[in-house]
């Protein structure tokens, strides 16, 4: 009897480190050496080639709406991230340009603005309702300033799949670096 408890808890165990292992195996590194930045992003998703615009786009193969993209703008001035305003300025700022401008169609609602340290660099955390003329989506954003660019990591899925692939995104947004 107790070797059949043992062996059942042995089973549960781990299945359940497997679990927690699971979300962060899914994910694979990109990382743009010329551009200096890099981030984690699901093994299922694909590069998408792109002519104008962001610097790069992947996408989900089974989700094609489901993204991310990395978008470089000259910093004004040389500012820093923190000169550029709060987290909460930056953010209504992007929404109102590049996640939602004027004439878009589109209403973006900024959910939460957070700023945080990793190695000397400072990011902005940005979290954003997005409603479509058909849809609504959820996008998550990391901001940072690095020689003289701002470096915008955008990540988009539907409303539909956000509760489903939310920590996921997270660690991507997260995981996003410039050097």
């Amino acid at each position: 009897m107790l070797k059949r408890i043992a062996a059942i808890l042995l089973v549960v165990l781990s299945l359940s480190l497997q679990s927690c292992a699971s979300a962060t195996a899914s994910l694979v590194s990109y990382a743009d050496n010329y551009d200096g930045y890099e981030f984690l992003y699901p093994n299922s998703w694909v590069a998408v080639n792109v002519t104008d615009g962001p610097d790069v786009v992947l996408h989900d193969l089974i989700e094609e709406t489901e993204n991310v993209s990395v978008v470089i703008s000259p910093v004004p001035e040389q500012k820093s991230l923190e000169e550029l305003g709060t987290p909460t300025d930056v953010g209504y700022r992007l929404s109102k340009n590049a996640i939602a401008p004027p004439d878009s169609g589109r209403q973006a609602e900024l959910v939460s603005a957070e700023s945080r340290q990793v190695n000397g660099v400072t990011y902005y955390l940005l979290e954003y309702v997005v409603q479509l003329p058909t849809q609504v989506r959820h996008n998550l954003a990391s901001v940072a300033v690095r020689r003289n660019q701002l470096y915008t990591l955008n990540l988009s899925t539907t409303e539909k799949r956000w509760e489903k692939a939310e920590d996921t995104f997270h660690k991507v947004v997260e995981s996003f670096s410039v050097y």
